[in-house]
This record gives C-alpha cells, structure tokens and sequence, in this order.
C-alpha cells in the first residue's frame, strides 16, 4: 500500500497526531511519502532530525492508495488540487476547529486510521465546479476547478459591483452587491452559509447561488439543478475583480465574463462507517444544546 502525506501548517500539537499516524502506517508497513514542501516545514519545526530521510513527491498519480490530509477542511480543499481526477481517496485527519471535511480528530486517530487501511470506511464522493473565463485565460491552470465555492468579489473598492447571472444561457438577474457565490453541495457549510445560503446535503445534485450582502433587497440564495451552465458578468466602478476558486484567488478585468459547469470527475472523501453527515451538522453547528430542549 502507498499512501501520501500532506499539510499546510505545523503548530506544537500537530507532533502527536503526526505521531499516530507514522506509528499506523509503519505498523502496517505501509510506504509513505511525504509532500514535498509539507516535510520541509516539518524538518523546520524540528519534528523531523534533518538526517532522516525520508521519500517525497511534488505530484500525485494512480500508484497512490490513499491521501492523509492533515490539517481543518482549508487543507482538505488544497489536497483536492494534488488529486484532481486521480480518484484517490482523501482522509482528513482534524487539527483544525470546525471539520466539516476533516472529520479524523486527534482523540481517535489511531482506530480509525487502522479501520481505513483495514478498508472499513465509507467513500464519499463529491462535486466540483469547473471554471473558464471568456478568454481563454490560463491563470487558473493547472486546476480550474473548486470543490467548496466559487466566489466573485469587488476588487479596490468599497462600491458594490453588479454581476450579471445566465443559467444555461437563459437569463436570470443582475445581482447589485459585494459579490456572489456559487456553492457545491460540500461548499454550502461554507462562505455561502454565513452570507445566509441553505445547508444542502453532499448527495443533492444541486449548486447554490448566494449574493453577498446584496442591495436588492429581494435577492435571495437559489438552489439550481447540477447540470446548469452558469455564465456571470460583473461591471461596475473599477476595472477589475476579484475570483476565488476555494482559497485560490486570481483578479480579472470586467471585460472577461465567467463559465462555470458541473466538472466530470469527483474528488473522495474517506468517513468513518459511524460517521454521517446529519450526526456531524448536529455536533458541529451545537443542534440541541439550547437548554431549552
């Protein structure tokens, strides 16, 4: 079994969950290699002594069982980019707060690691979004795809910008605002739930259109059917505008209208077979902790 390691961040107790994890896989005599910028900051650290050697890679390919993400969900998103449609299974171990994606926590990463190499888990595969521009541009390559959300934003101004929105062509509204997101269904716990958009199931074959803080005040979020081909325009005071793919962010002129589409691989996420995605809304958004019920 081959399985890859990768993070973004090193804080003090990232070392014991490190720990657990290289303590499984040797066990199991599993070969493992590390990202190779993820074990420089952990050689920097010092959990690592710098005359250990150990293997690493800069890309994925389809000789990777599984993928360690360890880390909250924003690593889980930037492992999705290592991925891309390899179709390897991705398994979040928590170090973060929230964890809607990373769903391993610090206090049972031993088992549930064993349970995974054991194959007891369940796959949960979820949606991206696919991104082109009007252009052609290629400043969002090599991976211009999001699995949360794609967001668009006014860029050196505190004006609101308009952004123009067609689904399939047909046109739906023009949204007077901060921005709008467009959501998957594993995005929707996200940036488009704090601007006010619904939790939507990782099995709904939808997208949600969210405005951000928009001036019509009639504008509300819009669950879409998957399969829509959303183009948006954005004009406004400044010539320029912000577009985040998850956490990647590239700014582009007025003049470049947006495609997004449903892309045509999905990217797997490993869960516990104890673990479901009712049972984790209630634990993490505290349903029922009101002494009232």
């Amino acid at each position: 079994m081959k399985v890859g390691i990768f993070g973004q961040s090193y804080y003090p107790e990232t070392e014991k969950y490190l720990n657990q994890l290289l303590s499984v896989l040797k066990a199991n005599q599993t070969e493992f290699y590390f990202e190779e910028n993820y074990l420089k900051l952990i050689t920097n650290k010092g959990f690592i002594n710098k005359s250990e050697a150990y293997s690493t890679f800069t890309n994925l390919d389809k000789s990777y069982d599984y993928f360690f993400s360890i880390g909250g969900d924003g690593t889980i998103l930037s492992a999705a980019s290592f991925v891309k449609d390899l179709e390897i299974p991705i398994i979040g171990i928590n170090t973060g707060r929230l964890g809607f994606l990373a769903t391993i926590h610090d206090d049972e990463i031993k088992s549930s690691i064993q349970e995974i190499l054991d194959g007891n888990f369940k796959l949960s595969k979820r949606s991206l979004l696919e991104v082109e521009t009007s252009t052609g541009d290629q400043s969002l390559k090599p991976f211009n795809f999001a699995l949360n959300e794609v967001a668009i934003s006014r860029k050196d101004t505190t004006s609101m910008i308009t952004i123009e929105v067609w689904l399939n062509d047909e046109y739906l509204n023009a949204y007077w605002s901060d921005g709008i997101i467009i959501s998957t269904p594993t995005g929707s716990t996200g940036y488009s739930l704090s601007c006010g958009g619904p939790i939507i199931s990782p099995q709904t074959q939808s997208f949600v259109i969210t405005p951000i803080a928009p001036h019509n005040l009639n504008a509300r979020p819009l669950l879409i059917p998957d399969n829509t081909e959303i183009t948006l325009k954005v004009s406004g005071r400044e010539d320029n505008y912000l577009i985040s793919l998850d956490s990647r962010i590239e700014t582009f002129s007025k003049d470049v209208s947006i495609k997004l589409k449903k892309a045509d691989f999905k990217i797997g996420l490993v869960t516990q077979n104890s673990d479901s995605f009712i049972a984790t809304l209630r634990k993490k958004l505290l349903w029922g902790e009101d002494n009232r019920n």
